[in-house]
């Protein structure tokens, strides 16, 4: 084998441990986070042990994971230093890092409102119910940010639309229309759609704010996760003392508060097994930021579009293992549409096709264009388009 099937070798290699990393960590983080709300642990309160029903203090998890991007961008820093004696290359110009701030309050009122949601449904449910971020971050690229939905791509998000309209429908089946467990479930589904709707904002205020500074990944999730950190720490003192009920915590809580994040200390120093969800969540979503960003930056985003619908099904797939859920075609074919409307959104089905047809033909005639707008050629050289702006910000939990 000469040296350059050997890189090629170890490239390919690196790219199939890089990947499996991505769906392991991505899977692991939903089902740490949903197995943490499932555990029935004794908190500070004089009543009977309960669920873990924190989803402000889970996402103070999240925020740490995200913020230890930074440690890494750090470490990869000081490398760079040790080897070129200067770290300018790694730091735009002009950075403020303020800029991250408007999109960190985005992913708090995201992350807590999904993190709530995932209370209430099935976390099968939740990671499907993500897949609405296409269809509000595309309409919102159009109104603020000028961009251009072309036919592939609105056939991409109809076929989601009615993707969710089937998970949605067959959560309200499946748990009995107008019983208790329904509504809960329904509330469950609308408030992670809901959550949808603010990290589609957030796409959008971060293509608006940091649209020319050249920025390393690694370091805008970071300073995401700071801002993210410092906010939900600080937001956790007035939540103790709001008078209101998370729904489901009726039955434990002596007085009504918004989040008893004393309660959930208290929860976690007295089960070992919350302690190890609690740090596979963080630890997961660190790994799930750091495998992603690479696997956007020596693959392509298409990539880790596809890999993050792999994570889906394994999602679903271990739910039925274990029993969580039981196995529903409404689920199925609203997971096969999900999948379907994606890839279609992101070019993998229809401009393949149409290539793949048009090559076929006998005397074609030099790059014919298709209904995306765009010749052949240059359909193939799309992949490096951001999943969802074409142009903009990975999702990054």
């Amino acid at each position: 084998m000469s040296e350059f099937q050997m890189k090629n070798f170890g490239f390919l290699i690196f790219q199939l441990i890089i990947s499996f990393v991505m769906v392991l960590t991505g899977t692991i983080n939903t089902l740490s986070t949903k197995a943490a709300d499932l555990l029935i642990v004794r908190g500070n309160n004089p009543h009977a042990a309960h669920h873990f029903d924190h989803p402000y203090v889970q996402a103070v998890g999240m925020f740490i994971g995200e913020f230890s991007c930074m440690l890494v961008f750090a470490i990869f820093a000081l490398g760079f230093f040790l080897v070129k004696r200067t770290i300018k290359p790694l730091i735009p110009k002009s950075f403020n890092p303020l800029i991250f701030l408007p999109p960190a309050c985005c992913d708090i009122l995201a992350t807590s409102t999904m993190y709530l949601g995932l209370n209430l449904t099935s976390a099968s449910s939740f990671q499907m119910l993500r897949g609405a971020v296409i269809i509000f971050s595309g309409l919102l690229s159009v109104g603020f940010l000028g961009s251009h939905i072309t036919g592939t791509q609105w056939l991409g998000m109809i076929t989601v639309f009615f993707g969710l309209m089937v998970v949605g429908v067959g959560d309200l089946v499946i748990n009995g229309i107008g019983t208790e467990s329904a509504s809960q479930v329904i509330t469950g589904d609308l408030l992670i759609l809901v959550a949808q709707i603010i990290v589609s904002i957030q796409v959008v205020v971060e293509e608006y704010f940091i649209k020319g500074y050249q920025v390393d990944p690694l370091l805008a999730v970071g300073f995401e996760g700071m801002f993210g950190l410092g906010i939900t720490l600080t937001l956790l003192v007035p939540m103790y003392f709001i008078p209101w009920h998370i729904p489901g915590t009726e039955f434990w809580q002596e007085f009504p508060r918004y989040e008893d994040s004393l309660d959930a200390l208290s929860q976690i120093g007295n089960s070992w097994l919350l302690v190890v969800f609690v740090l596979g969540n963080i630890i997961s979503i660190a790994f799930f930021n750091f495998t992603g960003l690479t696997v956007t930056k020596y693959l392509n985003a298409t990539t880790r579009m596809v890999l993050d619908s792999v994570r889906t099904l394994f999602i679903w797939l271990f739910s039925l293992a274990i029993m969580w859920q039981g196995f529903y075609f409404t689920q199925l074919i609203g997971f096969v549409l999900l999948i379907v409307g994606a890839f279609i959104y992101y070019d993998i089905l229809i401009p393949p096709g149409i290539r793949w047809i048009y090559r076929k033909v006998p005397g074609r005639s030099p790059k014919p264009r298709l209904m995306t707008g765009t010749f052949p050629d240059e359909v193939e050289n799309s992949d490096e388009r951001d999943a969802l702006m074409g142009k903009g910000r990975e999702d990054i939990n």
